[in-house]
């Protein structure tokens, strides 16, 4: 059985650890896609919606930390929201510096139906929630050596 490693031998790639996490996001924006076009939303739009119902009127920055982008990133993103109806920005009149971004009744009534989204992939996958736990702590500990390594 060969080994996988991300320093490949004769140069196959799909022996790359980075390839298999390149190649599964890849994966799951095609599977996402058509999940998603019936609410006129990409897959970063919809992790936006996610966190803001988990927590509505979070500020920017608030957003960029849990969804782990930067606010050049994520305006774009909170822009095309808008333009769709789903959100609104405003200035925190508490605070001018930070911008909070709020559901409207359209990016609210769109939440039942896109609870169903997750399933889709849990079931696709045909994993347990024990092992889809284990896979995402995973996925999770690799994302964060490699941001430890990258700011150190």
């Amino acid at each position: 059985m060969k080994q996988t490693t991300d320093a490949p031998q004769g140069g196959d790639v799909a022996e790359m650890l980075c390839f298999a996490i390149y190649s599964a996001q890849h994966a799951f924006n095609q599977f996402y896609r058509p999940l998603l076009d019936r609410f006129g939303l990409t897959y970063p739009q919809y992790l936006v919606m996610v966190a803001l119902w988990a927590s509505d009127g979070r500020t920017v920055k608030q957003l960029g930390a849990a969804l782990r982008l930067e606010s050049n990133t994520l305006t774009p993103v909170l822009k095309r929201l808008e333009a769709q109806g789903y959100v609104t920005r405003q200035r925190d009149p508490e605070d001018e510096r930070q911008v909070r971004v709020r559901l409207t009744e359209a990016g609210r009534a769109i939440r039942e139906e896109a609870s169903a989204v997750p399933q889709c992939v849990t079931d696709t996958l045909g994993l347990g929630d024990a092992e889809m736990r284990d896979l995402v702590q995973k996925l999770a500990a690799v994302r964060d050596r490699l941001a430890g390594a990258t700011r150190g």
